[in-house]
């Protein structure tokens, strides 16, 4: 499979994004996603008193974060084929079958499994090191590879 993804991507002239690349965009879309977040229970955050508030406050809006996120990397994956990290490091998202940009179902997936790596202790990005097409689980499971814009 990843020869077929090699060749089909030589011949197009387009390069895969180095992992580092990847490293930093996910790094700055945690940043964006952290501000909207505080920005939207700026409040909630501004009543703690306490370690145990504090605990309990994330405890209670662990499914607002990954639903803001999940949202978050669907949205621009599927309207601008890149997240905000994405396009600041000029990587982005393609599908391997049409070379293009995800279909929104395709970005849903691929977002949702992103938040299950997460989860999984970032097992589905330690996957991308030895994947030869640098196919993290989300990218194999939505078909789809990072590349350099």
């Amino acid at each position: 499979m990843s020869m077929q993804i090699f060749e089909k991507l030589e011949k197009e002239e387009i390069s895969l994004a180095p992992f580092a690349k990847r490293v930093l965009a996910y790094s700055i879309d945690e940043i964006i996603v952290t501000f909207l977040f505080l920005i939207i229970y700026w409040d909630a955050f501004l009543s703690i008193t306490t370690y145990d508030e504090a605990r309990n406050l994330t405890l209670n809006f662990f499914w607002q974060i990954i639903t803001l996120k999940v949202v978050y990397h669907t949205f621009f994956v599927w309207y601008y084929g890149a997240s905000p990290g994405q396009m600041i490091t000029k990587i982005t998202c393609i599908n391997i079958d049409i070379l293009d940009k995800p279909n929104l179902v395709s970005s849903l997936v691929r977002a949702v499994f992103r938040s299950a790596s997460e989860a999984c202790m970032y097992l589905g990005f330690a996957w991308a090191l030895a994947n030869p097409a640098r196919q993290t689980w989300q990218d194999k499971i939505a078909r789809t590879v990072v590349v350099n814009a």
